[in-house]
């Protein structure tokens, strides 16, 4: 999911994608800076800005991208959007050393470290039958239970809302991993609309 500025200006100076190798991004001083704090700005349903803020180590730390096609079909997923939980929020300054290389000058790149959620699929959801969405997270051992986003893909912050009904995933209080936040998780989630 992560796609950035530099790899798209290497992509448009190549004729062909498979020439960029995002293996040959180098971090300048081999440093990663951590923010506490991402505001995104977005378009309100009355055509108005308008601005959100995510923070990791809040409750305000949820995210909605646009799903992408599965196995790279031109057909979408069920749900037109995918939801994450925010854990860190980072830039670097990167320099790209593969082929067709132009400079050596750093450019900014920021990022995102999501855990995803997915869909339960268990019940009928939507506006026709009038229920909220349920997710819930992936589980750790799946390898895309965690990624990267560009920020410049996030549609706007999101409000989930945990299933009280169903329970504590960790009934202990003890998680897996602190870098996930999971002691506290909860089995199933609603999206709020």
């Amino acid at each position: 999911m992560l796609r950035s500025e530099l790899s798209h200006d290497c992509l448009a100076s190549l004729p062909d994608e498979s020439y960029c190798d995002l293996n040959s991004l180098v971090f300048k001083h081999d440093r990663m800076y951590h923010h506490n704090i991402l505001r995104i700005n977005y378009t309100t349903y009355d055509v108005r800005r308008s601005q959100d803020t995510v923070n990791g180590s809040t409750s305000h730390c949820n995210i909605m991208v646009l799903a992408e096609p599965s196995n790279g079909d031109s057909t979408t997923s069920s749900h037109p959007f995918r939801y994450a939980r925010v854990l860190g929020v980072y830039h670097t300054n990167v320099v790209y050393v593969g082929p067709g290389m132009i400079e050596y000058q750093p450019r900014r790149m920021e990022f995102l470290w999501v855990r995803w959620y997915e869909e339960t699929g268990k019940t009928q959801t939507g506006w026709s039958v009038k229920k909220l969405d349920r997710i819930r997270f992936l589980p750790m051992v799946n390898d895309d239970a965690f990624g990267f986003v560009d920020p410049a893909h996030i549609l706007r912050s999101s409000h989930i809302i945990p299933a009280f009904t169903r329970g504590q995933l960790h009934s202990d209080g003890k998680g897996l991993s602190p870098c996930a936040r999971d002691s506290s998780d909860w089995i199933e989630y609603y999206v709020n609309r």
